[in-house]
């Protein structure tokens, strides 16, 4: 089993072996615990006059569990015992109490159980980060829940979501959401997945989920749906999860699946959340600790559907047996998976502008960049949610109002389906016009101009400039007054960012550089037409 280091700055996925082998230097005893509410329940045991109180928030499903080592605690018996605990256990979310934590809300627990280390580094208050105490007290492999007919291709995470609709857990709010996107990229050590192709999957999914009016938070409703007769729904969840489902559903036709790179844990740690006196609350997590290893509750255990901190196999045949592991994330990764997928849900308000100058009419192959260029914009509209505001303009030289060198076809406005179909129909007649020049700067300052007059202050602000060559416009602005007047227009609270893609050997890339940098924008060049989805697909990634 491979092992990670203990690092009590930011102590994070943590080896389950340290369970084993505790040290207490006292024996405790716990004479009381809290309900689900919080209220004190009394559990026996001897009277203390100097009770430690621990409060102790705990994701709910493990929660029995921790009240029925609480009360083994409580019912020991040993006359040396110095102190005794009382602990008020409740349950929460653990992205809650770790946003409640780092935010120093009130209330804040002594003691806490997530679900997942990862967590712990999301709790970082700007003083400290918690420290683990207990490494794991259970475990639960991360699972891929669906019909049979859905795992043609179990060869890796990516694999099976390129072939199936994944539904995700808010990512955000839920474990199984994010360990799902930690282990599409801590797989690709093993694979040959590039970070394209990882975008391929990954920035439909986000840009899909993240136009929900409410994410996935509710994990049985998302394995009702995939247990539905033609259902092509695969649901990342907890084995954990799962079994409960099974029990509760013996009908059911699910299956559970680990692709064969691997997978991840929820792996409950017992973590010091206490703002002081951390010495006295790390020796009453250890108390509970070493009885939640203890031959009574493992039985319990297993029947919750847990492992234990060394990850043995379920009893009965339950779950999916022996499992693979990906290698640990790091909190770098943790924090740039979460970072992207925060910046990749978010919705667009967004121009798209395509060249229609005398150039764009040159074949490759059987079709001309002109019409190669509308494939790929009607592809990449798919993208797209509904709840994204899209936009539809033409430019070359001197063919809008006023000898504009741009023309709006479609205003920018909600993708519903009528929007959809005008962008759609506006864009199949477009043709290359003859002997039409390439009015890139004068084109590039009024789509941003545009763009800005509408500003959504909750979406992705861009312009999405599509060209194959360079501007030709005798009379417009020089390119050092274009990347001047951008950056005059740059407004740190209302960017609106350039992302250029560029295609052909015509194209001057430095050009297209000059123009997005001065926005906070990039530029991407496909070579050959046919290559734009991909390059559609980095575009949406760099926002």
């Amino acid at each position: 089993m491979t092992k990670s280091n203990n690092n009590n700055r930011r102590p994070l996925y943590l080896t389950a072996a340290g369970l084993l082998v505790l040290s207490l230097g006292a024996v405790f005893v716990v004479r009381s615990f809290g309900s689900e509410s919080g209220a004190d329940g009394f559990l026996g045991g001897k009277s203390c006059n100097d009770k430690t109180q621990i409060r102790l928030s705990t994701t709910p499903e493990i929660q029995p569990l921790l009240e029925r080592a609480a009360k083994a605690v409580a019912d020991r018996k040993d006359d040396s015992t110095t102190a005794c605990l009382q602990f008020n256990i409740t349950g929460a979310p653990s992205s809650k109490v770790a946003r409640d934590i780092a935010n120093n809300a009130e209330g804040r627990p002594d003691l806490w159980v997530p679900d997942s280390s990862l967590w712990v580094s999301q709790a970082d208050d700007g003083q400290s980060v918690p420290t683990i105490a207990v490494p794991s007290v259970a475990t639960s492999p991360l699972v891929l829940v669906g019909r049979s007919d859905n795992f043609a291709d179990v060869s890796s995470w990516l694999g099976t979501f390129s072939k199936t609709t994944p539904a995700l857990l808010d990512p955000l709010s839920q474990s199984p959401g994010a360990l799902a996107l930690l282990a599409i990229q801590a797989e690709r050590a093993r694979t040959t997945a590039s970070e394209t192709q990882v975008g391929e999957v990954i920035v439909p999914l986000a840009q899909k989920l993240g136009s929900m009016a409410k994410p996935y938070t509710d994990v049985n409703g998302l394995l009702g749906r995939a247990g539905q007769p033609d259902s092509t729904l695969v649901v990342p969840a907890s084995e954990q999860s799962f079994v409960k489902y099974q029990d509760e559903h013996p009908d059911s036709e699910l299956k559970a699946v680990v692709p064969r790179t691997g997978t991840l844990l929820l792996d409950y740690p017992i973590v010091v959340t206490s703002s002081s006196d951390n010495e006295a609350y790390s020796d009453a997590a250890k108390a509970l600790g070493e009885e939640l290893i203890n031959n009574a509750v493992a039985q319990a255990r297993d029947d919750l559907g847990f492992r234990d901190a060394l990850v043995s196999d379920l009893g009965g045949g339950r779950g999916v047996g022996a499992v693979s592991r990906l290698p640990v994330p790091s909190t770098a990764a943790i924090n740039k998976v979460l970072g992207e997928w925060t910046r990749l849900s978010l919705s667009a308000h967004s121009l798209a502008v395509i060249d229609v100058s005398g150039s764009m009419a040159e074949k490759v192959g059987n079709k001309t960049r002109m019409q190669l260029t509308i494939e790929a914009a009607v592809s990449g509209l798919k993208l797209f949610p509904d709840n994204a505001a899209l936009g539809l303009w033409t430019f070359s030289t001197k063919i809008g109002k006023s000898n504009a060198d741009f023309r709006e076809l479609v205003p920018i406005a909600k993708l519903t389906e009528a929007q959809r179909q005008r962008i759609t129909t506006a864009l199949a007649p477009q043709q290359a016009i003859k002997g039409g020049g390439t009015g890139l700067y004068d084109t590039a300052i009024a789509a941003v101009q545009a763009v800005r007059s509408g500003y959504d202050s909750s979406a992705v602000n861009a312009v999405l400039l599509f060209t194959d060559g360079k501007n030709d416009d005798p009379g417009s602005l020089s390119l050092a007054q274009t990347v001047a007047t951008l950056k005059a227009l740059k407004d740190p609270a209302r960017p609106v960012r350039i992302i250029a893609l560029g295609m052909g050997p015509d194209v001057d890339i430095n050009e297209l550089q000059a123009l997005a940098i001065a926005t906070g924008g990039q530029a991407f060049v496909a070579k050959n037409p046919q290559d734009l989805r991909t390059v559609f697909i980095n575009a949406l990634q760099s926002r």
